[in-house]
């Protein structure tokens, strides 16, 4: 499981350096994809295996979940890190991001999401994101 929040920054060759707290449970490889809420998503091989047998078992009728899977797949990439725990963020992905100087990785549960800080730190703001109001909804879902 992944928690935590850590900042850090991207450097000139484009790589972010992946927490120390995570190295050890993404393994030797894992996916680097496209987020929801323009942030990426990294995924340890086993938990992508996990979601892309739940993407290819929708219906490819739906027109839905065939964007919904071209989303995904279409810009995830196999990653392994370098001797520095730094990872290569490519330009799509990048630019999917709006990744500038300063980065946020979080953990989230089964994922570590990288977001550009700014657009984290709107994301959670008061403005945005009220936990009383989400808690409520949350209760809805049985949580």
């Amino acid at each position: 499981m992944f928690i935590g929040e850590y900042q850090h920054s991207l450097d000139t060759k484009n790589r972010i350096m992946i927490p120390s707290k995570f190295r050890s449970k993404l393994g030797d490889h894992f996916i680097l994809a496209k987020g929801l809420d323009h942030c990426l998503f990294i995924y340890t091989m086993e938990e992508w295996e996990k979601f892309e047998e739940k993407l290819s078992s929708l219906p490819l009728t739906s027109k839905d979940a065939r964007q919904f899977t071209r989303f995904f797949l279409s810009g995830a990439e196999e990653c392994e890190m370098d001797s520095q725990g730094r990872i290569l963020i490519p330009q799509s992905l990048r630019e999917h991001a709006n990744l500038t100087k300063d980065i946020v990785s979080i953990g989230v549960s089964n994922r570590i999401e990288i977001w550009d800080a700014q657009s984290w730190r709107d994301f959670t703001s008061v403005d945005n994101f009220n936990p009383d109001d989400v808690a409520e909804k949350m209760a809805d879902l049985g949580i």
